[in-house]
């Protein structure tokens, strides 16, 4: 029996990040062997133990074999004679298929070093296709590497089209493809996810309305890059460099949906796009079970980004009416997202647009105390109830609002 340090701990300490998570391979055990020595088995499909004091997973070596359709269509072969070698060559990517013996030393039977010191992404064998879950993951490691420079080789990426086309993506679940889609949007460099699944394919058959904006023109004076997708692009990357977590970036991805269903007659406005856009953002979340947390918030972003990109012309009753669907009395915690991502649109922009600073944000984190300073008491105190007492509050939460846009004006 021999144990082997293997995959994301390995090619995570040679590339100097953190090391989150350990997962250990055992050669020459079986699953009596290991609940002799204290492992506790979890799963039914292939035998995987937590360690009696660390809890960390140890396998099994195994081999597999495609049996059905999808990610889980596999049979898996678990016996003492296989070999860690035959275990790593059913990995996904070279660079996941290292190993380490207790002794320190590396195996490496399929040049994940190579690749790592190359930075690139590239699939272990041709049994890659077998899986199509490892679309979205290549996509994922592109995204969370970007900074190192890694890039998927093209034999791997013609693999990935390979299976976009065969219509195996279709079979992978909606919590594994919003898993995969979530972590991306947490990593360095959410646009890289997306680029990647469009260069292959794959994204037209998970998000078809994300796919759809690429192409669709913009007005040139407004957006220089002309280009809706290339937009979505460039403000994921504003948002992640301002720190956005994936609720924010998932926003920033559904903002602009409408845009893909104007009018070819009235191109490259988008009237009303962001009203359009609304049952779109509905659809992908009720697709993908996506938590309602990140739905509320790119529901909020999609409808008010330009009235907060315009937020200091507007009449007191507009923004009134904004905050109010924002629902910042019961949820005051959910306008720095908001601002966020609406600032990751404004400065999402060619042509230099991208320097500009998002005034909108200060003028709202300065306005929002004002309005919730006001209270019912004097009018409770008057006698007013119901409709009266609301409409009391309503009118004094306009004049706030024009009393702190007065001064806003005339600051200096």
């Amino acid at each position: 029996m021999r144990t082997y340090l293997v995959g994301g701990a390995i090619r995570d300490r040679l590339l100097g990040l953190p090391v989150r998570e350990r997962d250990w391979v055992v050669v020459g055990a079986t699953p009596d062997t290991m609940r002799v020595k204290g492992f506790r088995p979890v799963g039914r499909d292939f035998p995987v133990f937590l360690h009696p004091d660390t809890g960390e997973e140890y396998a099994l070596a195994r081999t597999e074999r495609k049996t059905a359709p999808g990610h889980t269509g596999f049979v898996f072969h678990a016996e003492p004679g296989v070999t860690l070698e035959q275990d790593l060559q059913r990995r996904d990517l070279t660079i996941n298929a290292i190993a380490e013996s207790a002794e320190g030393l590396l195996i490496d039977p399929c040049g994940g070093l190579r690749d790592l010191q190359d930075r690139v992404l590239r699939h272990v064998s041709d049994a890659f296709v077998e899986d199509p879950l490892r679309v979205l993951r290549v996509a994922r490691f592109a995204a969370w590497l970007h900074p190192f420079g890694f890039q998927v080789a093209p034999e791997t990426l013609a693999l990935m089209t390979t299976i976009a086309a065969s219509g195996e993506l279709e079979q992978l679940s909606a919590e594994r493809i919003w898993r995969e889609t979530q972590r991306a949007l947490a990593s360095p460099s959410p646009r890289t996810y997306i680029e990647v699944l469009h260069a292959c394919g794959a994204l037209a058959v998970l998000l078809p309305e994300v796919a759809a904006l690429f192409g669709v023109p913009q007005r040139a004076d407004y957006h220089p890059e002309i280009d809706t997708g290339l937009h979505v692009l460039m403000a994921l990357d504003r948002a992640a460099e301002m720190g956005a977590d994936p609720a924010v970036s998932f926003a920033v991805l559904m903002h602009d949906l409408g845009k893909a269903v104007t009018p070819a007659d009235v191109l490259p406005r988008h009237i009303g796009h962001e009203a359009t856009g609304v049952p779109l953002v509905h659809g992908v979340c009720d697709r993908l079970r996506v938590p309602n947390p990140y739905r509320r918030l790119a529901v909020a972003v999609t409808r008010f980004h330009l009235q907060c990109h315009k937020i200091r012309e507007l009449r007191p009753l507009t923004v009134l009416k904004m905050l109010q669907e924002l629902d910042i009395y019961r949820r005051i915690e959910t306008l720095e997202p908001f601002l966020m991502a609406c600032e990751a649109d404004a400065r999402g922009r060619g042509g230099g647009l991208h320097m500009q600073p998002y005034k909108s944000a200060a003028w709202l984190r300065g306005l929002v105390p004002r309005v919730l300073a006001v209270r019912a008491a004097p009018h409770v105190a008057a006698g007013l109830t119901g409709t009266a007492l609301a409409d009391a509050l309503n009118r004094d939460r306009q004049a706030a609002i024009a009393a702190y846009r007065w001064e806003t004006a005339h600051a200096g």
